[in-house]
């Protein structure tokens, strides 16, 4: 089945990217409940989201990134969080 837009049936169809695109998805990412993430920021660039920041591990990125692109199916993203180190420092630090 083909789409008088040229889009395949089975993909998703693109979202409008707007001003409320990007601050539905700073509201999920500060209010879900398994997330709950306020030092990620949102912003768009062209047709793409960009998610931005730092987080505690690898994992939480991941679930960030497919919690965005479940919600949000037909939006791009592009993802620059970086993970931070949490763990505490393994020697005393030398002040002079």
């Amino acid at each position: 089945m083909t789409r008088t837009d040229g889009q395949a049936a089975d993909r998703p169809e693109p979202q409008r990217l707007d001003e409320y695109t990007e601050s539905a998805v700073q509201r999920l990412l500060s209010e879900h409940t398994g997330i709950a993430e306020q030092g990620v920021t949102v912003t768009r660039r062209d047709h793409t989201l960009v998610l931005r920041g730092e987080v505690e591990s690898g994992h939480r990125r991941d679930e960030i990134v497919r919690l965005v692109a479940q919600r949000f199916p037909g939006v791009a993203l592009t993802t620059d969080i970086a993970v931070t180190r949490t763990s505490a420092p393994s020697e005393a630090e030398e002040l002079s």
